[in-house]
């Protein structure tokens, strides 16, 4: 095949490599300033500021050393928010791998599965701010006023309660965000089902295999690579899970009690809460231990998750 040229021109040899070549860097350097603005820059910043005592605009840091992370240990909000946050990240995990790895087992052999799969999946576009409403509005539990968990449980001779309190506040957000959650990682799950060859599961039928084993046999291994990265994905976002336990636990306005809180509503309080005057130095210092824990746990999520390919 010969390549198309103006008359009387002789192609060069790599002249559209070379062009090539010089559009990589007015593409590549915004991108690269755009990251290092919105990203490295402010993250640096929170390292350096986690070191300092610094109330906000108006006041130059105070370098104290490691005196704001001595105070996190020595804080019992700290401790629940540490805790809570694991919590969420172990139970709501389990929860909800559990309740993805069932729906992937019944919905590829289901009829009218992917409309299922869409359904399951509604709840994740809704904001957590929403869900959270929605939420508080079925389990509240007052002298004058019920929700509709309350109600039912009432109507069946079953004493009330109190979802929203602090003592039982964590295991409601738990089940929430199961509920929430698992349709996004059903989808993506279901995504790596269907790159599985058919023919694997019909000689597995021909074999006798129980639905489990098939499951066990064959899904599981061949979509492993995409299991550990739905596992890192779940990790990132219950580090950062915020706006539920705030409108569920709280009042909407100011800060709910500590017993519930997470490490990102550690932050927010330490910046804008009602605790006291701002402490932006601790605030950085808890932040930075929200980036270590992530890092630490998807390094070592993926190190156990870690096998050969498969290939089919």
């Amino acid at each position: 095949m010969s390549t198309a040229t103006a008359p009387g021109r002789t192609p060069v040899p790599g002249a559209h490599l070379a062009r090539k070549k010089r559009l990589f860097f007015p593409f590549f350097l915004p991108a690269v300033a755009l990251y290092v603005l919105f990203l490295l820059v402010p993250t640096v910043a929170t390292v350096v500021l986690g070191f300092t005592d610094w109330s906000g605009a108006g006041d130059t840091p105070e370098f104290t050393g490691l005196a704001n992370y001595g105070a996190l240990i020595a804080s019992d909000a700290f401790r629940y928010s540490f805790l809570n946050t694991l919590l969420y990240i172990v139970a709501g995990g389990v929860g909800t791998f559990l309740l993805a790895f069932l729906f992937t087992m019944v919905l590829r052999e289901m009829r009218g599965g992917k409309l299922v799969r869409a359904i399951l999946f509604f709840p994740n576009i809704v904001a957590p701010i929403a869900l959270g409403m929605f939420f508080g509005i079925i389990l509240v539990y007052r002298p004058n006023r019920q929700g509709l968990a309350n109600y039912l449980l009432e109507s069946v001779g079953l004493d009330a309660v109190k979802f929203l309190a602090p003592e039982n506040i964590t295991w409601v957000v738990t089940g929430c965000l199961v509920w929430a959650s698992s349709g996004f990682y059903i989808t993506i799950l279901m995504a790596a089902v269907d790159r599985i060859p058919p023919y694997l599961y019909e000689d597995s039928d021909i074999a006798g295999a129980t639905p489990w084993q098939k499951f066990r046999h064959v899904t599981l291994p061949l979509t492993w690579d995409v299991v550990g990265v739905a596992g890192v994905l779940w990790t990132i976002s219950a580090v950062k899970i915020f706006e539920l336990v705030f409108v569920l636990a709280g009042p909407g306005t100011y800060s709910p009690p500590i017993r519930s809180w997470t490490l990102g509503v550690f932050v927010f309080d330490r910046s804008f809460g009602d605790q006291g005057a701002p402490a932006y130095g601790m605030a950085c210092a808890a932040a930075v231990v929200m980036i270590l824990l992530v890092s630490v746990l998807v390094v070592a999520l993926r190190r156990l998750m870690r096998r050969d390919v498969i290939q089919y």
